[in-house]
């Protein structure tokens, strides 16, 4: 399994993709369209379960400079604002997964992976190269570039996001769904903001067809906020861009009455960006991940909706189970077997999370006798309720290759 492997996306998944197999003793080439490395969008939660992996890529050092380590979870309720779960975090998260819980701007995660692959030889970065078709010949796999350009590797990483080229060839051209839902998003620095809103904490808002959350990102410097309300993008826009022209009137508006404090934190924000959630369906079996000499990882594979907080940590968790398995390969093991296994070892767990996340947004927002079943189920089971212990102390250790 030491044939050069062909990573299509270089963005946090293809990064940490990339990496990973670094770390294995295996090079590869990172196909990146864009004319330079950057990410868009803006703040992302890192639970411990990925934080463990940045840990034990060396990468603790440059996640504590870029990041902030929120103390708590709360659940606040959007229009009374009453407090209706807490869940702690910091030390406590420590004590009880191994490692901590990290919140902190999309670029830095990337920037951060970024570097730690510029310093792996086994690492060929390419710029403005984006793939266009390929075909898996059962000895290896053909890349053709948009520009005409063909390589060849032993395999394959579809690490193109949603709108995934190397999903399409692998499994058929597949619509994106619309969510119904539109998130607003925007940063504030925190020297702009009441003191009562500069706690270090994760605070959700919950309310009836729409949640807010926000938290401390760049040391607590500056926060994140994201807003999702009930809506779709005018007909005629770009689906696939990541950012619309948003208005801070449509927001208050879809806030309706929210509480005042809830209201401060987004009159803050000086800025605000939109776009619309897209999905697919969770993942049916290991098919849907791997065939062949091509694979599927992050977003390609299993969109996450944000409702669980869990996207760049899927992405994160497949790298680094991939990582381990061609670590720990048996001598002569091809690529097709070794990614049959990688997909049985990840379809199942990843699928699971989509599913929570989609359920968590019914649970968000819930209006009548389901959001009064919330709020009470919340304060009954306090912190048992938001606790997820078999998530925050993966990633599984995958078993050995056969």
């Amino acid at each position: 399994m030491n044939q050069q492997v062909i990573v299509a996306g270089g963005g946090i998944g293809g990064l940490a993709c990339a990496l990973a197999l670094a770390r294995a003793g295996v090079s590869s080439v990172v196909l990146e369209q864009a004319a330079a490395f950057g990410e868009v969008g803006a703040g992302l939660q890192l639970g411990p379960n990925a934080v463990r992996v940045l840990a034990e890529w060396g990468l603790m050092d440059a996640l504590q400079a870029c990041a902030a380590f929120p103390e708590a979870l709360r659940v606040r309720d959007a229009h009374g604002a009453k407090q209706l779960g807490h869940l702690r975090l910091g030390a406590m998260a420590l004590a009880r997964h191994g490692q901590h819980y990290a919140t902190l701007h999309r670029a830095d995660l990337h920037g951060l992976l970024l570097s730690a692959v510029q310093r792996r030889p086994e690492v060929q970065l390419r710029l403005g190269a984006r793939l266009a078709s390929y075909v898996d010949n059962g000895d290896g796999v053909q890349v053709t570039l948009e520009n005409g350009e063909m390589l060849s590797g032993g395999a394959l990483m579809g690490c193109d996001g949603l709108w995934s080229r190397v999903r399409a060839g692998l499994l058929g051209e597949q619509p994106v769904s619309a969510t119904g839902h539109l998130a607003y998003r925007g940063m504030v620095r925190a020297v702009d903001l009441p003191a009562a809103l500069r706690a270090n904490v994760i605070t959700a808002w919950l309310g009836p067809r729409l949640h807010v959350v926000h938290y401390p990102v760049k040391q607590g410097d500056w926060f994140n906020l994201v807003a999702v309300v009930h809506g779709r993008l005018p007909s005629g826009d770009d689906v696939q861009a990541w950012t619309h022209q948003a208005h801070a009137a449509d927001l208050r508006q879809s806030l309706g009455s929210a509480c005042a404090e809830l209201m401060a934190m987004v009159a803050a924000v000086p800025d605000w960006t939109l776009w619309q959630l897209n999905d697919r369906p969770p993942l049916r079996g290991a098919h849907e991940q791997a065939r062949g000499r091509v694979a599927l990882l992050g977003d390609a594979a299993h969109p996450m909706r944000p409702f669980f907080a869990q996207g760049a940590a899927m992405a994160i968790e497949d790298a680094w189970t991939l990582g381990r398995l061609v670590q720990h390969a048996p001598a002569g093991n091809d690529w097709p077997a070794g990614l049959e296994h990688f997909a049985q070892t990840r379809w199942a767990r990843n699928a699971r999370v989509q599913k929570l996340s989609r359920r968590n947004g019914t649970v968000f927002h819930a209006q009548g006798w389901l959001r009064r079943g919330r709020d009470t189920a919340m304060a009954l089971l306090g912190e048992r309720l938001l606790e997820n212990t078999w998530l925050y102390d993966g990633p599984p250790e995958p078993s050995p290759t056969p």
